[in-house]
């Protein structure tokens, strides 16, 4: 059934007005900017912060010329300047007074020597990053929270073939000889100039820094006739330590570089 009223004419609509805003892509950059605000926020209330990673010490690698250059030669560690020191040139302060008191032990037992820090701690740069290689740590006492031995010395490219000395005792290894320790010492060359820095009684441990320190300082000034404070001297000593020109350069520029770091002005 159907309206008999009549049915007006519907009334023509008015055109819109044309709402103005911002445009879409604008709007979208605005929500996704405010929800990574937002995330960032939260992120920096919820995680702690890392702290900025300190630049790495410069030691640049030099070519001095063999058997003809000195590095440039430090004064004694003033113990009290250790903690600046270490955080400077990023040693650990353990290793630092491990080699403070190895060149003081050695200049007390031999004064013509000549042996600085600098140099044990060039040594020590080189052989084992001061005790940290392979995310080994330094005990308080000296000693490393886990051993340092090096590869097999079985006549791989780069490597002399030696042949066990200890029967695995000190390595681990009953057919090669490896390296041992912070400084890196032979187990034939710990055993005949091993020193107990403590001089407690017990016998000179190659994973302890102090007596592997003190050992090298040793080592080096007998293998450099006493003369570390020559270019002659130093360099025998080095290449008596390892046979490598190489090597004594990167030895070379560790100690240059940590002499002239502590140098005042």
């Amino acid at each position: 059934m159907t309206s008999s009223l009549p049915i007006a004419p519907p009334s023509p609509e008015r055109p819109r007005p044309k709402r103005r805003g911002l445009p879409k892509l604008l709007v979208i950059g605005l929500i996704i900017g405010v929800v990574v605000a937002a995330y960032l926020v939260l992120r920096d209330h919820d995680e702690p912060r890392k702290k900025a990673r300190q630049p790495q010490f410069p030691v640049p690698a030099l070519t001095p010329a063999a058997r003809t250059t000195l590095p440039f030669q430090a004064s004694p560690v003033d113990m009290a300047a250790v903690p600046d020191m270490s955080r400077r040139m990023q040693i650990p302060e353990r290793a630092l007074i491990a080699y403070a008191k190895a060149e003081q032990r050695q200049r007390e037992t031999n004064a013509n020597c000549g042996i600085s820090w600098t140099m044990l701690a060039g040594i020590g740069r080189k052989e084992s990053f001061h005790g940290r290689i392979n995310s080994t740590t330094l005990n308080p006492d000296g000693t490393l929270s886990k051993p340092i031995i090096g590869v097999p010395l079985d006549g791989s490219p780069g490597f002399k073939a030696i042949k066990d000395t200890d029967k695995g005792v000190w390595d681990g290894d009953t057919t090669w000889d490896r390296a041992l320790g912070p400084m890196q010492f032979l187990p034939t060359t710990w055993k005949r100039w091993g020193v107990r820095f403590s001089g407690d009684g017990k016998p000179a441990d190659p994973q302890n820094l102090d007596d592997s320190a003190a050992t090298a300082a040793r080592y080096l000034c007998e293998s450099g006739g006493n003369k570390l404070t020559t270019p002659a001297g130093w360099w025998q000593a080095v290449l008596t330590y390892n046979e490598s020109v190489a090597y004594g350069r990167d030895v070379f520029s560790g100690q240059e570089a940590y002499a002239k770091a502590v140098q005042p002005g």
